[in-house]
């Protein structure tokens, strides 16, 4: 079975995340620490959740710090895991994982957000290039993406 990496921030994304039957594989989950986020061990096997630092673009000094830090944490997993396939539902605490994933080789799925139906993200315009499969949930979204695949709704 492959080792697969799920990554996504805390909220709408990790739970579109969520919604892929993550316990069918051979899986580590990585989201951003929060409150919300901190049950996630209860949920998942012992030493499958990691976590990354939290923070806003709305903070645009601490963010810049704060991504530093996450791409060295992000790192570290990586090579704790060694996965072969990096699934995300995105935004940018998965960028940097995508960039470390493609520099060893690993298989890069990027799911483009269900939020939006007309417009690129700023990080799914970022992995766009890189992703070995783009993912969008709308079929609208093929002529923004012209290389995605249209899988429909992951809800």
């Amino acid at each position: 079975m492959k080792k697969v990496l799920f990554i996504s921030s805390e909220g709408g994304h990790l739970h579109e995340l969520r919604q892929l039957n993550i316990k069918k594989y051979n899986y580590y989950i990585v989201t951003e620490k929060t409150e919300a986020t901190k049950s996630l061990h209860e949920e998942y096997d012992d030493g499958k959740v990691e976590y990354l630092a939290y923070e806003t673009r709305k903070r645009p000094f601490r963010y810049f710090f704060v991504l530093i830090y996450n791409f060295f944490k992000s790192l570290k997993i990586f090579f704790k895991f060694k996965p072969e396939v990096i699934v995300t539902t995105g935004t940018h605490t998965a960028v940097e994982m995508c960039y470390i994933a493609k520099i060893f080789r690993s298989k890069v799925i990027w799911i483009e957000t269900f939020a939006n139906r007309h417009s690129k993200t700023l990080a799914g315009r970022l992995v766009y290039p890189i992703a070995d499969t783009f993912v969008v949930q709308w079929k609208e979204m093929k002529e923004i993406y012209p290389k995605s695949v249209y899988w429909g709704s992951i809800y």
